[in-house]
């Protein structure tokens, strides 16, 4: 297998992030919908690797994804920053006839890196928000107090709110 299939060349990432802070004498709330654009190599993906990375492979695919996370995790460990939080998610869940990679090896295998694990369906949404909500959990753990040396952080609190559905669908 070749490096350059992990390497990420992706010219458009888009990034939701739903926080509620609290600041001492106020409260605000910021929703950060950030998109991220630029032509493939100018640092993009470097940018969020300093953060998250959610590791998807298919439900439907032992061989051809599944079998790619290990790849795509010393893809993170050669590349991402040391602390970098992680997610394992299988997608496609909704398609239960189809499906090759059972639940339990996942989970197992996420465990054995301690990292979270999720399935999830990109055309029903089954936990999608979950999954981003996990991971924004995830990073709050790692940035809260104790975390770093330095001065007063604001104490940040991370709330979900429903989201609508459309009548289409991406997949």
């Amino acid at each position: 297998m070749h490096t350059k299939l992990f390497t990420v060349q992706a010219s458009l990432l888009l990034v939701l992030l739903c926080i509620k802070r609290e600041l001492l004498c106020s409260h605000d709330d910021y929703l950060f919908k950030l998109l991220l654009i630029g032509d493939s190599g100018v640092g993009k993906s470097c940018l969020l690797l300093r953060f998250a990375v959610i590791i998807f492979y298919s439900l439907l695919s032992l061989k051809e994804s599944y079998n790619n996370v290990k790849q795509w995790l010393q893809e993170i460990d050669r590349y991402a920053s040391e602390n970098v939080n992680k997610l394992l998610v299988g997608n496609k869940c909704d398609l239960t006839t189809k499906k090759v990679v059972d639940y339990t090896t996942a989970k197992e295998f996420a465990d054995s890196l301690a990292i979270p694990f999720l399935e999830t369906s990109a055309k029903n949404a089954t936990n999608v928000e979950q999954a981003f909500m996990t991971m924004a959990a995830e990073i709050k753990k790692r940035m809260g107090p104790g975390a770093t040396s330095g001065g007063d952080k604001p104490n940040l609190k991370i709330e979900s709110t429903p989201v609508r559905q459309s009548g289409g669908g991406c997949c």
